[in-house]
C-alpha cells in the first residue's frame, strides 16, 4: 500500500492560552488545504485519517470532501505539543530570531513523553497500514509525527521534533508491504502550491 503522511497547513498564532492553544487555519491555510485537496483529488486514496488537533482536522476536510470519504479522527497522530499553552508558526520565530526557533522542544513545557509519543505514533500508523493493504490511505498530521514516522522507516533517531522541516500541506508519500518493509517514495511534496503565492515553508514561498 501507499501511505500519504500530510502536514497541516498554516495555522493561528497563539499564545499564553487557558489550556490548550489548539489552533484554527489562517485564510491562507484554508487555501493551502483547498489546493492540496485539488491536487490529491484524482489519485485513488481509499481513506483519509486525521489528527485530532483542528488545523489537521481543517486541512483533511477538502481532501476528504473532494475523495467522497468520511476523514477518520485517530488521536495516536496529535503533535507531541498538544498539550502546550502556545503555538507559533516557526516560520515566525525565524523571521523574528526568537531564540525558541533553535530550540523549539526546551520552549514547550507541555510536550509529550518523547519515548511514549514515538511509541504512539509509530503504533498508530502501524494499525492504519495493516488496515488497508493493496490501498493508498492519507494521515493529516504533524511535523514531528511525521519526522518520526521517516526516521523509523529510515533507521534514525525518532525522537522528535526531528531531522528535517515538512513544510505545511507537504506530502510524504511511504510504500509499505505486506511483508513489513517500508521505503520512502517522496518527501516534502509541495510542487501545487507553485505560482499560488501561498506560504510554503521555512525557506519557501508558493
Amino acid at each position: 500500500m501507499q501511505l500519504l503522511l500530510i502536514r497541516h497547513a498554516l495555522p493561528e498564532r497563539r499564545e499564553n492560552t487557558d489550556g490548550p492553544a489548539d489552533p484554527d487555519l489562517t485564510e491562507d491555510g484554508h487555501r493551502q488545504a483547498e489546493h492540496l485537496a485539488a491536487y490529491l483529488a484524482t489519485e485513488p486514496i481509499h481513506a483519509v485519517y486525521t489528527s485530532p488537533m483542528r488545523r489537521a482536522r481543517q486541512t483533511a476536510e477538502p481532501l476528504a470532501r473532494a475523495l467522497g470519504v468520511e476523514p477518520v479522527v485517530v488521536d495516536g497522530v496529535a503533535e507531541f505539543d498538544r498539550n502546550a499553552s502556545e503555538y507559533i508558526p516557526l516560520e515566525e520565530l525565524k523571521a523574528a530570531g526568537d531564540p525558541r526557533f533553535l530550540d523549539y522542544m526546551s520552549s514547550l513545557d507541555q510536550a509529550d513523553d518523547p519515548a511514549e509519543f514515538v511509541t504512539r505514533v509509530v503504533s498508530s500508523i502501524g494499525g492504519i497500514i495493516d488496515a488497508h493493504p493493496g490501498e493508498n490511505a492519507a494521515v493529516v498530521c504533524h511535523g514531528g509525527v511525521i519526522n518520526t514516522f521517516v526516521a523509523s522507516v529510515l533507521g534514525l533517531p525518532t525522537e522528535p521534533p526531528g531531522f528535517f522541516y515538512p513544510n505545511y500541506t507537504s506530502i510524504h508519500r511511504v510504500a509499505a508491504s505486506r511483508s513489513g518493509i517500508r521505503s520512502i517514495v517522496t518527501l516534502n511534496e509541495t510542487s501545487f502550491l507553485r505560482g499560488t503565492g501561498l506560504p510554503m515553508g521555512l525557506l519557501q514561498q508558493g
